[in-house]
């Protein structure tokens, strides 16, 4: 059986207050627990209280950070609603495939399913944070969802993965893994290190990055890395950082 207690909810820089009383409403309803808000805009409220019903306990339990890498940072997956096409693609899940990952990973590690600002959703740099980004196929006609509504059919997709997953037990490819994934809070050290090293080496250049970075987060986000694999990549770059001649060598 799942651990749902292992799925937070995160809504980034929310605006208007009701909009996280029905996400709690909407996450109980769906059997999940786990909010965190970063920054938002009004909180705590009346009003969340009036749209959050009987799921005071889900808002009253809610954890408020300053910054998404702060709610992610004990995170080994993490999904990123987006509404907008991205100038650098970026791997995309529809929702049941979202549902899936989040019901297989979240028995064993953290997960966050992140969702932005009403008005503009998630920036470029909290997407980047993000291992894929996950689109609901709402109508070409109009395709912009309330929150608490886009909340509600991901958990949604969620509940049915749980419900789907008791009737049908079984194992799954990652049960056997040797290594626990790398956290969020880890990988994002690692890439601290590897821009260092990059820089030091003369192959990346701060100024002029011609997408670089991004484009290594998003090799290493769709890759996965476990715990033991990052110590390893992090060993090579320190071995690298020792072999780079000084300014008087």
């Amino acid at each position: 059986m799942s651990n749902q207690h292992h799925c937070k909810i995160v809504l980034v820089n929310t605006s208007h207050p009701g909009n996280i009383g029905a996400t709690a409403r909407a996450m109980k309803n769906m059997g999940l627990s786990s909010l965190t808000l970063v920054n938002p805009v009004d909180f705590p409220s009346g009003v969340s209280v009036g749209r959050a019903a009987s799921a005071l306990d889900v808002l009253e339990q809610a954890d408020v950070v300053e910054t998404l890498g702060e709610a992610i940072a004990d995170c080994t997956l993490v999904i990123g609603s987006s509404a907008r096409s991205r100038s650098l693609p970026w791997p995309m899940l529809t929702p049941e495939q979202t549902a899936a990952k989040i019901v297989t990973e979240c028995q064993q590690a953290q997960v966050a399913l992140v969702f932005g600002r009403e008005d503009s959703g998630l920036n470029n740099e909290e997407l980047q944070l993000c291992h894929y980004h996950v689109q609901i196929p709402a109508s070409d006609q109009y395709r912009s969802l309330n929150l608490a509504a886009a909340v509600m059919v991901l958990c949604y997709e969620i509940r049915k993965a749980v419900l789907r997953d008791n009737e049908e037990p079984g194992c799954v490819e990652e049960e056997y893994w040797d290594q626990e994934k790398a956290s969020i809070e880890q990988v994002e050290h690692f890439y601290d290190h590897l821009e260092r090293v990059l820089v030091e080496i003369d192959f990346h250049d701060r100024d002029n990055p011609r997408q670089l970075m991004q484009r290594m987060r998003r090799l290493f986000g769709r890759i996965r890395i476990d715990a033991m694999e990052l110590n390893i990549l992090r060993g090579i770059l320190t071995n690298i950082e020792h072999k780079i001649p000084g300014p008087d060598d």
